[in-house]
């Protein structure tokens, strides 16, 4: 189990304050604050949580968890499965989760104190850490690293080669490897969203119940190179994955 006793203990403990409507999960390698403190065993936190939010979300943890790392075992069995679950406690950060690894390179998955307080019911709590889980799974940090040093060597060798400065070089480097880095990112949102789905069902929560997160927060659209695809298409990935597996 991840999230320790002195963890639960943190969460259950924080003050019932109100937190500030939040724009949603970045849901996606990256999207969150990869730098910063990032913490899972200190006390409350600077924005406080209702008891009832902290107690559904440890218990969501200990549901969704173990069938996490479960299917993370059987499509990777090379892979550190081992998810550390944590909550990001840093004063003023908006709802967000995101998945990275920590300085050992233990998958990482975190809450923004807002996420979970905005989050309606336990099925969306579940569906959102199936979602991270899911990225971790099916090596997306890995997959958009490789993207974008594609990308700036790409961008580096035509700068390069139509005779750019040192200085211009070194600016192509730079957007090809953000361009290199975005150019799958959707892909990698539809395929987390629907490998979350199933995790989530098998955890024993419904995802589309899950999913009507994305009715409530800002719609990206279809934007060239955006990081996250349009709300809608989130929605039929998951209503697609739960038709595939004979409904919940």
């Amino acid at each position: 189990m991840t999230l320790r006793p002195a963890v639960i203990g943190a969460l259950l403990l924080l003050s019932a304050c109100a937190a500030a409507p939040g724009a949603g999960p970045g849901a996606g390698p990256g999207a969150g604050p990869t730098q910063g403190r990032v913490v899972a065993d200190q006390g409350p936190g600077a924005v406080g949580l209702p008891r009832e939010r902290a107690r559904a979300f440890v218990e969501v943890v200990a549901a969704v968890e173990p069938v996490a790392e479960a299917e993370c075992r059987a499509r990777q069995p090379r892979a550190d499965c081992d998810l550390r679950i944590v909550v990001d406690d840093r004063p003023g950060m908006p709802a967000n989760a995101f998945q990275t690894v920590d300085d050992r390179g233990r998958p990482l998955v975190a809450f923004t104190v807002a996420l979970i307080a905005t989050a309606q019911n336990r099925d969306e709590l579940a569906f959102v850490l199936a979602h991270e889980a899911a990225h971790h799974i099916a090596g997306h940090l890995q997959r958009q690293d490789l993207n974008a040093r594609l990308g700036a060597e790409v961008f580096a060798r035509l700068a390069a080669t139509g005779g750019g400065s040192a200085e211009a070089v070194a600016r192509a480097t730079e957007i090809g490897a953000v361009v290199g880095a975005r150019s799958y990112s959707k892909e990698f949102e539809l395929e987390a969203d629907a490998l979350g789905a199933v995790i989530a069902a098998r955890a024993g929560f419904d995802p589309l119940v899950g999913a009507e997160f994305f009715l409530r927060i800002p719609d990206p659209g279809n934007r060239f190179l955006g990081t996250h695809p349009a709300n809608a298409e989130r929605i039929a990935t998951v209503r697609q994955a739960v038709a595939a597996m004979g409904g919940v």
